[in-house]
């Protein structure tokens, strides 16, 4: 899979493509971030733990 994306990279040198890679990464994080990540949150709700403390 990873050879297929990296020969689809619209650059020729090794260099252009890694830098490709890179900004590629970095709007898929930025994406799951900013968009995927806050939608899940309130479907899941971490913050809700069922520990109790007997005293």
């Amino acid at each position: 899979m990873y050879l297929w994306i990296w020969r689809h990279l619209p650059a020729k040198s090794p260099l252009a493509k890694s830098a490709i890679a890179l900004a590629l990464v970095l709007a898929l994080a930025a994406l799951l971030w900013y968009v995927v990540f806050p939608w899940v949150e309130p479907q899941i709700q971490f913050d809700q733990g069922t520990i109790h403390e007997d005293n």
